[in-house]
């Protein structure tokens, strides 16, 4: 992909959907998300990896310090929010879908300051959402899914999050 500058109003280019033989390659969903979205460059991610139902990412603090010398939490707002939204992403992916994904709803609470690197794990709230969500998305073409976000620094919980994610339905060809 070629990298020019984003234009307001115009959409990037979608990533080409992973076929049936090949997995996801994280490395290049995440070269395609910093040119995308392109704050997302700055926000300190070092590694991403999924398995089974969560999605994790790892993340340097330096990027992420706020003037006490502690993780500032409008960054890991802005994590947590995007973190849920390639979670929904990845699978929509995984399932064959390209869809629009907006956040409906977001939360967070945070519980310890973070003091240095950390990772970011994202999940289904539900066992069965995933299930939910693609039967909704058979019946009316749209859903939504609710995801938790954990940021841990070595065993410590640091935050809790929450975000309602839509799947919007697929606009008319």
């Amino acid at each position: 992909m070629t990298v020019t500058a984003r234009q307001p109003g115009i959409p990037h280019p979608r990533l080409a959907l992973p076929t049936p033989q090949a997995p996801e390659d994280l490395e290049a969903f995440q070269r395609w998300l910093n040119e995308a979205i392109p704050m997302v460059s700055q926000l300190g991610i070092q590694a991403m990896q999924q398995q089974d139902d969560w999605l994790e990412w790892q993340l340097a603090l330096t990027p992420n310090l706020n003037d006490k010398g502690t993780g500032f939490g409008g960054a890991f707002t802005a994590q947590t929010t995007l973190l849920g939204w390639c979670w929904i992403t990845l699978w929509l992916r995984e399932n064959g879908l390209v869809r629009d994904v907006v956040v409906a709803e977001a939360s967070q609470r945070f519980l310890a300051p973070v003091t240095q690197d950390y990772r970011l794990r994202c999940r289904p709230s539900e066992a069965d959402g995933p299930q939910q969500l693609q039967q909704r998305l058979h019946e009316r073409g749209k859903g939504r899914i609710q995801l938790t976000q954990q940021l841990y620094c070595g065993e410590t919980l640091c935050l809790e999050a929450s975000g309602n994610y839509a799947v919007l339905p697929q606009p008319p060809v």
